[in-house]
């Protein structure tokens, strides 16, 4: 009898330590899903405003996913065709490329412009510049930050220009540009067939009230288990 006690005992402290972890842990997804839920309120909020400048190079350390990220902005400067660089995509428009073109601004510094999509039969033109104006041009579209290293599976090759991600600091690099924005911009949709802009993807995942709903249930089994132990010591004395 007095073993079977010493049993319950340590399970309805286990019980309570699991208890109060599931709650904290509950209490935790309830706040993430608030910053969430912020987040994507800003976000919409940076998409739909009216564009400003692109920031400028003394701004780069500033610039962050939580204060810049898509956040609608225009750049005005000069392309570099011969730079342009093809980076692997695959859109709701099938598989092929983003075109990426470093455009010079005023000051010397380079920003590096997602001018959009083109199949992979394209490949050809889109590399030697065909679909990069040379004369000045001013861009709209979402600024979005570079994303180094590569794709999921496959890791950017720079000195074969094989790309799977959108990498300016690696781009830069291998054509010799600096200064380079920790940045580009998605160009919005335009008229000309290609390359084909305004596809991008704006998509956070939200499960933060599953989870939290998870966790709580989690603990409220907790409390039930002590229940049924605490109901059955009773009965046994």
């Amino acid at each position: 009898m007095a073993r079977r006690r010493i049993l319950s005992v340590l399970f309805l402290l286990l019980t309570a330590v699991a208890f109060a972890g599931f709650v904290a842990l509950g209490v935790w997804q309830v706040k993430r899903l608030a910053w969430k839920e912020d987040l994507i309120a800003r976000v919409d909020a940076r998409v739909h405003a009216q564009a400003v400048a692109a920031p400028p190079q003394p701004d780069w350390p500033s610039v962050s996913e939580d204060s810049h990220e898509y956040l609608h902005v225009s750049v005005s400067g000069q392309y570099r065709p011969e730079a342009v660089a093809l980076v692997s995509a695959a859109t709701q428009a099938g598989q092929g490329y983003w075109v990426m073109a470093p455009l010079q601004r005023a000051d010397g510094s380079w920003v590096y412009v997602n001018q959009g999509f083109v199949p992979q039969e394209k490949r050809g033109a889109a590399q030697s510049g065909e679909y990069t104006p040379t004369e000045p041009v001013t861009v709209t579209g979402l600024l979005r930050l570079s994303h180094p290293g590569g794709g999921v599976f496959r890791d950017n090759v720079p000195a074969e220009n094989r790309w799977y991600s959108r990498d300016v600091q690696a781009m830069a690099e291998r054509q010799g540009l600096s200064p380079v924005a920790p940045y580009f911009v998605d160009v919005q949709a335009t008229v000309s067939e290609l390359p084909v802009g305004g596809l991008t993807v704006i998509q956070f995942r939200n499960n933060h009230l599953v989870y939290a709903i998870t966790w709580f249930a989690l603990a409220f089994g907790m409390l039930l288990a002590a229940w049924l132990v605490l109901r059955d010591s009773r009965r046994t004395r």
